[in-house]
């Protein structure tokens, strides 16, 4: 399978699904990340080393290839729809993508609902362009500090059904590649601290019946 989670941020992969990213390589799968806007310069203690620490992260979770956008940071929404669109569906393409991995449309920060827009109307690229397979997957994330600060109470609020084990190495190795990423963690109790990310997995694999497990939203399923 090749996997593609797209995401607007450098650390929101990581945040997100970095476990199940690193379960997916290990297992042979292909994976790729999708970054809407790689600079991020609007971030809280950002690093001048970002570039380097995004490549440590994901050379630690096994990506295979990582695509870069440079739309504005907090400023996603300026941007025309179909700008979005095109980089996501070009992607794809690229890709072979069988399976996305995104944010959820209800998440409090503007650019991740943005990026979760655009790649459900990527996700119809098939559609329009001859010789793309359909999607088999198409799958909502939560991310830390973002996903469960959804205020708005008319809205379909992240909603797991769908856990995917990650035993405790794959915490580790998650808390691995976060690390890499200078300023990113933070100290108890904030959502971004290991002691927060170590009792969301385990909340997670409770509900699932299973040791450490990230949750996430499926959208449809094929076979």
């Amino acid at each position: 399978m090749n996997y593609l989670f797209v995401v607007a941020h450098p650390d929101d992969e990581t945040l997100g699904a970095g476990a199940t990213i690193y379960k997916l390589a290990e297992e042979g799968n292909r994976v790729a990340v999708a970054i809407m806007s790689a600079h991020v310069a609007a971030r809280r203690n950002i690093s001048a080393t970002l570039a380097d620490n995004e490549a440590k992260a994901m050379s630690i979770l096994g990506v295979h290839k990582v695509y870069h956008a440079d739309f504005p940071n907090i400023k996603m929404n300026t941007i025309a729809h179909l700008e979005l669109v095109q980089f996501i569906e070009n992607c794809i393409e690229d890709w072979k993508t069988d399976s996305i991995f995104t944010h959820h449309p209800s998440d409090t920060n503007n650019d991740h609902v943005m990026t979760s827009y655009a790649c459900q109307a990527a996700s119809r690229l098939f559609q329009r362009k001859e010789g793309i397979p359909k999607l088999k997957q198409f799958i909502y994330m939560e991310v830390p500090s973002s996903t469960e600060w959804s205020f708005d109470s008319s809205a379909n609020r992240f909603t797991p059904n769908m856990f995917v084990e990650i035993g405790k190495s794959g915490v580790e190795k998650k808390m691995e590649a976060l690390t890499a990423y200078t300023g990113v963690m933070r100290q108890y109790p904030h959502p971004r601290s290991q002691e927060a990310i170590m009792g969301l997995a385990t909340y997670r694999g409770v509900q699932a019946g299973c040791i450490y497990a990230e949750a996430f939203e499926s959208v449809f399923f094929r076979t």
